[in-house]
């Protein structure tokens, strides 16, 4: 992509040119640009004083057609991470450097204007999970992986085609395709990995995120589902939200000026668990075993921190 771009930009480039912008070899450049040729891109070599490499006829593809605020639309998403690989860094340098001069300054800044940090205020940082790099690569070339695998039964050994990586919350899952058709696997109970040379199938029309909306779908269901009726001031509308998630539902405001909202958890305990934290600003109305679950629980706090108990 970097050279494509260079290449529009300079009109004309040597294999030098390409190895001191991009930061690689005489011989790599050479390579990408011949490969590019082989590639059916239309590009060709002038030889002699003054030569180099062009694209024909001043061509110019979907890529090098890339706008400004394309550009920066990129940067500001792949620049924001705080953890970026140092691949990605790599990347992004060689990416400005071909950029069109009037679009470099924009595209660093954008680069520069965000930065996401995915971890929460007093929380540890997130822990690389293993094998994401080596799945990434295997999904990226559509290699086929054996994998070892600790489920609910022990240990099993499978070869999958493996479509996609997911990263949810606190974990990373693989989506793919087995004999036994679609399935997800968490990696962090992979315990043995090995990417096979063996070319992996992929539907044409994969829809990962439909894929993926139907498997937390599936999950949801397999867990049960308790709702609740609470009452809240507008003020920890929000903080509730954070609670519960999706799992919430704003019903609308009540005349003494607090909001109805209906909550859901997978069991009755869980929903008390989350809500208890709030006292007694959050009113639960339905359904009784959530009171209950609350009574118990204040029971046992009472038990264990007021008088005697101490």
């Amino acid at each position: 992509m970097a050279t494509l771009l260079l290449m529009q930009a300079r009109g004309r480039v040597t294999a030098a040119e390409v190895a001191d912008e991009l930061e690689v070899s005489v011989a790599t450049a050479r390579r990408d640009l011949e490969a590019l040729s082989t590639a059916g891109i239309p590009v060709y070599p002038q030889p002699g004083r003054g030569g180099g490499w062009s694209l024909v006829g001043g061509a110019r593809t979907d890529l090098t057609g890339l706008t400004s605020s394309e550009a920066q639309a990129l940067f500001l998403l792949v620049g924001s991470s705080s953890d970026r690989s140092a691949d990605a860094t790599s990347a992004l340098r060689k990416l400005v450097r071909a950029l069109p001069a009037t679009f470099r300054a924009e595209a660093e800044a954008a680069g520069r204007a965000v930065v996401v940090d995915p971890v929460g205020w007093g929380s540890a940082a997130r822990s690389r999970q293993p094998w994401v790099e080596e799945l990434q690569g295997a999904v990226v070339r559509r290699r086929q992986v054996t994998l070892v695998y600790s489920g609910r039964h022990g240990e099993t050994e499978r070869t999958v085609d493996p479509w996609a990586l997911v990263d949810k919350g606190d974990h990373w899952y693989l989506v793919a395709g087995t004999p036994a058709g679609r399935r997800t696997f968490r990696l962090d109970r992979i315990v043995g990995l090995s990417v096979l040379d063996t070319p992996a199938p992929r539907p044409d029309d994969l829809d990962v995120a439909g894929i993926w909306e139907s498997v937390v779908d599936e999950v949801e269901q397999r867990r049960g589902r308790v709702t609740a009726t609470v009452l809240t001031t507008p003020f920890l509308v929000r903080v509730v939200r954070d609670q519960f998630g999706r799992h919430v539902t704003v019903l609308g405001p009540e005349v003494d000026g607090r909001v109805r909202l209906e909550v859901a958890s997978h069991s009755a305990r869980s929903v008390a668990e989350k809500l208890a934290g709030f006292g007694a600003a959050v009113e639960v109305l339905e359904p009784a075993a959530v009171q209950d679950e609350l009574g118990v629980l204040g029971a046992e706090l009472v038990a264990r921190y007021v008088g005697g108990g101490r």
